[in-house]
């Protein structure tokens, strides 16, 4: 909300025949540099710009806190050493305001490194009140909401999305250095697929047709695949109707990546030195903390079949069950699950029994065949998939197929996965009538990954909250909040 003193400040700044608004300015310095080296900036005349977080008016002595993209620095104005127009302009900065400031960099007698300003220029000023400082912006809904005070007033949280960037650098550099190469592939889909999932629908009015933003990339990075490109992956937005909570926004990014010829115990091994990596690129060791426990990405990481780890904990084998079994097996075991099929019931089972146990980063492998409709049948048991799941802190961070290429086994899949969307499961796949045509002119044995950029970095900047590492999530409509 504008401010009426700020806005009579911002009218006498234009009397005085001063443009609040400038198109550019100059500088030559950051505040973490100047910070960082003061031995080389010492006694230098230095030009900064940013934002005031901090006043500190002494009387003839005015202290200013500013902030930049770097970092915090404090800047010193006497006004005996000021012209009469810049005095006056000081007087009418508040916090909030960015300016502009030349100077020499000094100490104040108290030991703090300081410009000793010369000169202000204001760039823009603030009509709307900053938060409080010493109690800042610490309403969490808050923070999410209006992430641009959120950046400000906790400098910490900047960090979080620095983190983010380094982590995309990495995989992109890394995938790069492997020879693949990166698509960018339909966000709007006239059939969506590649992962068991509710859509979002929308329209093409210029198309007269209803269409879906995509819930995976799979299905056409495969026809990249069956094209002849291959290794392939795109860094994209992908978007569910699903619930909103700690670990999950409707609207997300992953990476995903495949590879002709290879197969899932590839992807393992790909994995855990691309992780690795990244952690020990960040952290400079694979040992993190997290959530005050030891998280160690050390390579290889641990591998447990999912199938019989379950019959091991809780007795129950979910290698052949039913949709009538499941339903049994929901009230017996009190699973609360939106739909009792074999596929939602085994899945509840695997978060009600295993994944408590999981920490350190662990590949959890060979689905049950019946919740995999795009992979290969396990080598050693028709009956599971050759499907895995990388856990790290409780939390699925990737999942890799053996990507099924028979494409009448295919067609047989997508068949079935129609028949439980008729019976109610909406998250079941749709059967993709272009794809199938693209698979039926021969697809080379292929392995694929899908890792989510969001919980990855979640978990690298030690935070709870997959919102933390969302700039903007998803969030409740003001005027609809209770």
């Amino acid at each position: 909300m504008v401010e009426n003193e700020s806005l009579k400040k911002l009218e006498l700044i234009r009397s005085m025949g001063i443009n609040p608004y400038p198109y550019a300015y100059a500088r030559s310095s950051s505040a973490a540099e100047i910070v960082s080296d003061y031995g080389t900036y010492e006694g230098k005349e230095v030009g900064l710009a940013g934002r005031i977080v901090g006043t500190r008016d002494m009387g003839k002595l005015v202290f200013l806190d500013l902030l930049d993209h770097s970092g915090r620095i404090q800047l010193l104005f006497a006004l005996e050493n000021l012209g009469e127009q810049s005095s006056k302009l000081l007087r009418l900065i508040d916090t909030g305001d960015i300016i502009g400031v030349s100077g020499r960099v000094g100490k104040t007698k108290k030991g703090e490194i300081s410009v000793i300003a010369d000169s202000i220029t204001i760039l823009s000023k603030s009509l709307a009140i900053m938060p409080e400082k010493f109690h800042g912006l610490t309403d969490t809904e808050l923070r999410y909401r209006k992430r641009f005070l959120d950046l400000i007033m906790n400098p910490d949280v900047r960090g979080f999305f620095v983190v983010r960037a380094r982590v995309l650098k990495y995989l992109r550099d890394f995938l790069d250095g492997r020879g693949y190469i990166e698509f960018e592939t339909p966000v709007l889909q006239h059939t969506y697929g590649g992962a068991n999932a509710r859509p979002f629908k929308t329209r093409y009015e210029a198309l007269d047709t209803d269409v879906y933003l995509r819930v995976a990339d799979e299905l056409y990075l495969k026809r990249l695949i069956i094209g002849g490109f291959d290794k392939v992956y795109e860094v994209s937005k992908d978007f569910r109707n699903e619930d909103i909570d700690s670990t999950h926004n409707p609207e997300f990014t992953q990476i995903e990546c495949y590879e002709a010829y290879k197969d899932y115990n590839d992807y393992m091994k790909m994995t855990e030195e691309m992780l690795g990596g990244l952690v020990k690129s960040i952290f400079g060791g694979y040992t993190i903390d997290y959530a005050g426990r030891k998280l160690d990405f050390t390579p290889p990481f641990k591998r447990i079949k999912w199938v019989d780890e379950l019959k091991k904990i809780s007795g129950i084998d979910i290698s052949r069950m039913t949709d009538d079994e499941a339903r049994e097996i929901a009230k017996t075991e009190g699973l609360d699950t939106s739909v009792k099929n074999a596929y939602h019931v085994a899945d509840a089972l695997f978060d009600k029994y295993i994944k408590p146990q999981l920490w350190d980063p662990v590949f959890v492998v060979d689905f049950p065949k019946y919740m995999c409709p795009l992979t290969k049948v396990c080598r050693d048991n028709d009956l599971l998939s050759e499907r895995f799941e990388l856990y790290i802190a409780g939390k699925e961070e990737a999942n890799c197929y053996s990507e099924l290429t028979d494409p009448v086994e295919q067609r047989k899949r997508f068949e079935e996965q129609e028949e439980e969307r008729r019976k109610g499961d909406a998250e079941a796949q749709p059967s993709d009538k272009e794809f199938l045509e693209a698979i039926e002119y021969g697809m080379p044995p292929t392995a694929g990954i899908g890792i989510s950029i969001d919980r990855l970095s979640m978990i690298l900047t030690n935070n709870i909250s997959i919102k933390e590492v969302i700039a903007f999530p998803a969030m409740r409509p003001e005027k609809e909040r209770p």
